[in-house]
């Protein structure tokens, strides 16, 4: 979720469609935190690279979905897991004509039941799934790709948090199945990128 990222939509004619239908729900139902369409960019030009499955956590009202569906291969089949049960509603309304896109209700965790992924977009900001409890090895295919995003870019190494090294964020750039980097979207947000290899 993006800090005031709904309201980054001002110029809403010039996005996909279903992008600009999902924005049109956000601020309907008053959902400030959508992604924004620096990320939304970025997540439509690696989805064109996923050819079976992509899976995001934080749906909200479904944008960051919208640009990963409005990127997807043709037969790439999406998946979204919302914890809040009236947005994950609103994003599967949202989707209603998208018969490859699904929206469930849960916690970030059932996203590893529909794996693994060619593309994984998790919700990150500074808990990032870092914990541990985020497995590449589990979530992605060989080769495939995560996301974790809403980071405020890094200014150090090791990049800090509230004073402290950010674990959540070392978690993914230093995770020995990834090769990862931090990428500046705009002069306030990062994203990490990383990819799966597998040892040979």
């Amino acid at each position: 979720m993006s800090l005031q990222g709904t309201d980054a939509y001002q110029d809403n004619d010039t996005f996909p469609a279903l992008v600009q239908r999902a924005v049109r729900a956000a601020r309907h139902h008053g959902f400030a935190f959508s992604c924004r369409p620096e990320q939304g960019r970025l997540l439509q030009v690696l989805a064109a690279g996923a050819s079976h499955r992509i899976g995001e956590t934080g749906t909200g009202c479904g944008v960051g979905l919208a640009w990963l569906a409005s990127g997807a291969a043709n037969g790439a089949r999406l998946i979204s897991v919302e914890r809040d049960l009236e947005r994950a509603r609103i994003a599967a309304e949202v989707f209603r004509d998208c018969e490859h896109v699904d929206v469930f209700h849960g916690d970030w965790r059932r996203i590893a039941d529909h794996g693994p992924y060619d593309l994984l977009v998790l919700d990150g900001g500074g808990q990032a799934k870092g914990d541990g409890t985020a497995d590449p090895a589990l979530l992605l295919t060989a080769g495939g790709s995560v996301v974790i995003d809403d980071f405020t870019p890094a200014a150090t190494w090791p990049p800090h948090f509230n004073g402290a090294p950010d674990r959540s964020r070392l978690h993914w750039l230093e995770h020995p199945e990834l090769r990862a980097t931090e990428l500046r979207l705009a002069a306030d947000l990062s994203v990490v990128v990383g990819t799966r290899f597998s040892a040979c």
